[in-house]
This record gives structure tokens, sequence and C-alpha cells, in this order.
């Protein structure tokens, strides 16, 4: 049974810290100058690249940029389970959406530079507010109104990483055909969004392709969705970080694969289905049919 890995689990408590850090306006100087750490101790800190981060160290900051004892508390704790977690086999077993695990992968997602997904649903970067109502709402369907609606601003606050002027994440899709047919929130609300797909793949950041039922089975087997993560490379052309492969684990336990083998078996794949898939231009002409034929669009 995969555990948790110890690299995401410091890259995590570094975005965290790094977070708080300019959120309070602090430059990465002052604040190590003033918990008495050096300045590329506090940079290997909030890169994920200190191996053992004291928990002292931790509540220190936090307790520099004002974090609330909840939040601190955490930051502390996932101090102590980033030292003391062995890195077995690369894969990480984490609570599912909804959970505070979920934010590993927000954290992860607000980072990468790129992004290659294939969904079988609208992905949450790209959903309107009623289409992500629509799903979070049969989610959490017994959540109050304002629980759905927080859930919902959250989705959306998300989005800000593909529209962004400076550095917008470079993003491709490869979605399923079933996401277009597979009705959610009704006629009205599937319209809506097949036509919102359609104006944001005109993104020079963004790629949308469908992969049409036509095409079959890619290399022969029904696979789930899954997304890949990369971080860039700094001035060396080394990465920043290691690419990471997200599996959403729906009902279950999310999962996340740093192993090199296992980044480059999803790669392949990914590769695969975009030989059979619809280029650009047919994908938002068929977007914008099935919106008018099936949906009413008009």
């Amino acid at each position: 049974m995969p555990e948790e890995s110890p690299t995401l689990l410091r890259r995590q408590l570094g975005r965290f810290l790094r977070d708080k850090r300019e959120g309070r306006g602090f430059a990465i100087q002052d604040a190590a100058k003033a918990v008495q750490l050096s300045y590329n101790g506090l940079q290997r800190l909030e890169t994920g690249r200190t191996v053992k981060p004291r928990r002292q160290d931790v509540r220190e900051l936090c307790s520099l940029y004002e974090v609330d004892d909840g939040e601190t508390k955490q930051a502390v704790d996932l101090a102590f389970r980033a030292a003391t977690t062995k890195d077995e086999d690369g894969i990480t077993s984490l609570g599912g959406m909804f959970s505070d695990a979920f934010n590993m992968y927000v954290g992860l997602e607000r980072s990468a530079r790129k992004l290659l997904s294939y969904q079988v649903q609208v992905p949450g970067l790209l959903q309107t507010a009623d289409y992500a109502r629509a799903l979070i709402g049969a989610f959490l369907h017994d959540g109050t109104r304002d629980e759905i609606e927080h859930r919902v601003a959250v989705r959306l606050r998300r989005q800000v990483v593909v529209t962004r002027k400076a550095t917008p994440l470079a993003l491709e899709i490869l979605l399923d055909e079933s996401a277009l047919h597979r009705i959610v929130g009704g006629p009205r609300v599937m319209a809506a969004q097949l036509r919102q797909l359609a104006e944001v793949s005109k993104l020079d950041n963004v790629s949308l392709r469908i992969h049409p039922y036509s095409a079959g089975f890619t290399r022969g087997i029904l696979h789930s969705s899954f997304v890949l993560l990369d971080f860039g490379t700094d001035s060396k052309g080394q990465p920043i970080e290691p690419p990471v492969v997200y599996l959403d684990g729906g009902m279950s336990s999310d999962l996340y694969f740093e192993k090199p083998e296992l980044v480059e078996r999803y790669t392949e794949m990914a590769e695969s289905i975009r030989w059979i898939a619809l280029d650009e231009k047919s994908t938002r002409d068929l977007l914008r049919q099935v919106a008018k034929e099936k949906y009413g669009d008009r």
C-alpha cells in the first residue's frame, strides 16, 4: 500500500511557507534573518530541499508571518512527517478531493509551468460556475448552499493560473468525447460549458483536443484520467522540481507518482492519445456542433 512521500511533503511545506511569507510582504533574506536562518537555508526549506525540516524553524516562521494556530499546527505536523517518513516507492496515497490532502494537488497545480491532463469530464481549470456547482452539489448532496458555493469559489479561483497575464500555465487537455455527452446540470449548463471550452481553447497557452469515440481504445486498454505536472527548468536547464503524475482517487485516495519510469509511462500514454485525437480546430467545431444540436444552443 503506497504511503506518504517525504519529497512531496517537503514540497507542500515549502509552498505553504513561501505563500505565507509573500503574503506578509517579507523578502526571503529578511525573513531568514528574523528567525536566525541563513538565506540558503530558508530557500532550501521553501523549495522542499531540506531533507529533515525542523519543527522549531517552521513554528518561528509561522509566528513571524502571523499564521493562525490551526495552520501553524498543520505546518509543524507536516514538517515532522516530512522529516520522519521514509521514501519507499515514489508512490504517494493521500485522501481524495475535498479533504485536506487535496491541497497537495492544488499546491502542485499552482506551481506547475506545464500541465497535461487526460479527462473524461471537463477539468476543474476549465469549468463554468454552473457546471462546477452541479458537480459539487451532487458530491456534497447533503451540504448547505454556503458550503457548495464556497467549493465553487475555490474551484474558480484556481483558474487564475490559466488566465493570468504573467507566466500563465501552459495547459494541454486531452478530453474524452464522453465529456460532451454526459449531462451535468442540464442542457443549458452543458451548452454554456461547451461554448466556454471552444472559446478558452483559443488562448495561446491552452491546447484542447477531443479524444473521439471513433479512435477506440488507446493501446488497447480503457485507461482512467490522469494529470502530468511539469515545473520547468532553471537557468542551468535543470528541473526546478521533479515532474509528478496525479491520479484523482474519487471516492478513494488520490495517487501521486514521482518515479521517473512511471512518469515516463504516462508521458508515453499521452503521446499515444495525441496521435489519435482531433486537432484543435476540429475540436472547436465538434464542441459547437454538440452544443447546438444536442443542447439547443443558439
